[in-house]
């Protein structure tokens, strides 16, 4: 079981912050750093000091580790044409030596949009289906031939497509919980499906049916790595466990029930219901960033017993 550290940085960090967290994530041994991609807070929280951006971050982030992985979950569609963002991503997945991960989804917080006059169109996932087929097929065009693409909402002409990630293939991961058409998407374009904050009942259902969208597009299912992201709230003792709820402005008795909290013990046995069901990589959302000792207990107490 892979487990990864996941940040929401609209809720207010600095650069600074992720970088420290970052190297922790590496020096205590987890998979991989990822972040999510927003520009406004969201609930309670101040924001401050404000928004950082999730590929310049990742991009400083290449250059200051060495193993660990980095991405999004997940890059907002909306904010980034197909064309510059595969760009974008290529240059850091060459800056981190082939470290990175794609994750994109459609977009979906209006206000923020409002708030920094980025566009929020009525037919995104739409436009994320033909940024998934532009973004790949760029990358995926050999060197010395040219990629063109002809959709309702892009269009390319004559593109170099270039630069090229270091990777052969950056991984693409697709989330969510839609029943139709995001297995669908996952099925075509996905390396890693991932289910955002679910039971572990919804989750199955819907490995399920991105199981089953695998092999009507001709895919085995076991290509696909499934993946689930929680909200972690881990202590030693009760008293600890309920000192970090409150830090993040939760109730220990739902974040039991919908997140991976209490003892270590406890939190290894919740992993596990999930890897049952078939997920092989789990996303830590650690709210406190500056709760270092966190992580240190996860890495010692939950990552050591999961190897």
């Amino acid at each position: 079981m892979d487990l990864r550290i996941f940040t929401e940085p609209q809720q207010g960090a600095t650069y600074d912050t992720l970088l420290t967290v970052a190297k922790a994530t590496e020096d205590l041994g987890f998979d991989a750093f990822f972040r999510s991609d927003h520009y406004l807070r969201m609930g309670s929280a101040d924001g401050l000091p404000g928004p950082t951006d999730a590929w310049i971050t990742l991009a400083g982030l290449a250059r200051e580790t060495k193993r660990i992985r980095l991405g999004t979950l997940m890059t907002a569609g909306t904010f980034r044409l197909p064309g510059v963002l595969a760009i974008q991503v290529a240059q850091v997945d060459q800056m981190s030596g082939g470290r990175v991960e794609l994750g994109l989804g459609a977009g979906w917080f209006e206000e923020e949009h409002k708030a920094y006059g980025i566009p929020f169109p009525k037919e995104k996932f739409a436009r994320l289906e033909e940024q998934l087929a532009i973004v790949t097929g760029l990358w995926a065009t050999e060197p010395g031939r040219t990629f063109s693409y002809e959709g309702t909402h892009y269009q390319l002409t004559d593109s170099p497509a270039l630069p090229k990630p270091a990777q052969t293939k950056v991984p693409v991961l697709i989330g969510g919980h839609g029943a139709t058409r995001t297995p669908r998407l996952a099925a075509q374009y996905a390396d890693e499906f991932n289910i955002p904050f679910a039971s572990v009942e919804d989750s199955e259902r819907q490995f399920g049916r991105v199981r089953a969208a695998a092999e009507q597009a001709g895919r085995k299912p076991d290509d696909l790595v499934y993946s689930a992201a929680l909200v972690a709230c881990v202590g030693k003792d009760d008293a600890e466990v309920g000192r970090r709820a409150a830090v993040i402005g939760r109730d220990v008795q739902e974040l039991k029930a919908n997140g991976l909290a209490g003892s270590p013990a406890e939190v290894v046995d919740k992993i596990g219901r999930y890897a049952e069901i078939g997920a092989s990589r789990v996303y830590l959302q650690c709210l406190d960033l500056a709760d270092l000792d966190h992580l240190e207990l996860i890495s010692a107490q939950v990552q050591s017993q999961l190897a």
